[in-house]
């Protein structure tokens, strides 16, 4: 066999399966044909002119993410850094405006997130910053989506995914945090107290209520008990008089002998002979006589008062010249 011929079928196969070539699914390729464009093959088995046709670039129509850490200001003068997370994917129809118009996608977007974040983040006071990510993220994609439609990409999403303040500020912002917690559990604490003061109080004025009951009710009983001992005294022939002595008098014991059953008790009770509650009782009785007089002198005094200032206005009569008594000048 001629090697002249092996030669020319070896480079006539180069050439027919070079004619070949295969697109991936989500994928687009744009054909050049003596350096200028002529067609764009989508997914599939595709076929072009060996050396007269050459395959310029390949265009990727997934969803892509660019993210983006910008450091800027805010109102309050806290430098934050944050992260911007750019969803995007070519327009299958615009392959042409993506792959010719724009050369470096990714600067682009980079470029107009930067010009966005800056302009709308100084308007904010760093707490709302983190309560209003998402307007931010709503105005970057807004300006992205105007600004790169002409180039043939649609903006999907933007997230701003982190906000991440200089490490002296979120001190600060823990210990305010910390302070105010502390404040409230103080104002809690506070209330707490302030209830088992209130409550404390009741209970003792509920207390002091029973027991002022019970202490009037035990000298009821007490006033009963002695008056039907009185009575009773009185049956067999003892008298008023003696009959309380003796009643004194075996109080007096009651209470002796009260004292003594109680071995830690360090009470002293002087004098404790039965002539000292002979005198206690005489001493009570005197101090009854006496009560009763001042209280009728009481009584009666107001009207005797009334009577001489009525008499000595009847009496008087500065017109009676038959007056032997004049008024002295």
């Amino acid at each position: 066999m001629n090697p002249i011929f092996f030669a020319l079928l070896f480079i006539g196969l180069v050439i027919l399966f070079s004619s070949f070539f295969t697109v991936k699914q989500q994928t687009a390729v744009v054909i050049e044909r003596f350096g200028k464009f002529l067609s764009i093959r989508n997914s599939g088995l595709q076929l072009k002119l060996p050396i007269v046709d050459r395959i310029a670039g390949r265009v990727n129509l997934r969803i892509q993410q660019l993210d983006v850490i910008i450091e800027t200001q805010t109102k309050d003068n806290v430098f934050i850094k944050m992260k911007v997370s750019v969803q995007f994917k070519v327009v299958q129809e615009n392959v042409y405006e993506a792959f010719y118009k724009l050369e470096y996608p990714h600067d682009q977007i980079t470029a107009y997130v930067f010009d966005v974040v800056r302009a709308e983040v100084p308007k904010l006071i760093l707490d709302d910053v983190f309560v209003r990510k998402d307007d931010i993220a709503i105005a970057v994609k807004r300006e992205l989506n105007e600004a790169m439609m002409a180039y043939g990409y649609d903006i999907i999403n933007t997230l701003v995914t982190d906000i991440d303040p200089d490490i002296q500020v979120k001190n600060a912002m823990n210990r305010i945090n910390a302070a105010e917690r502390e404040k409230t559990a103080a104002m809690f604490e506070s209330d707490a107290q302030r209830i088992r003061i209130v409550a404390k109080a009741k209970a003792e004025a509920e207390s002091k209520k029973l027991q002022g009951k019970g202490i009037a009710d035990q000298r009821r009983e007490i006033a009963k008990g002695l008056v039907e001992s009185v009575e009773v005294l009185n049956n067999v022939g003892i008298n008023s008089q003696e009959a309380s002595a003796l009643i004194v008098i075996t109080q007096h014991y009651d209470t002796l002998q009260a004292i003594g059953a109680d071995t830690n008790s360090n009470l002293i009770l002087l004098p404790n002979s039965p002539q000292a509650a002979s005198d206690m009782l005489n001493n009570m009785v005197t101090s009854f006589t006496a009560s009763s007089i001042m209280g009728e002198q009481m009584k009666n005094q107001p009207k005797r008062v009334k009577n001489r200032e009525n008499k000595t206005s009847m009496d008087y009569n500065p017109s009676d010249t038959s007056n032997p008594e004049e008024p002295k000048k």
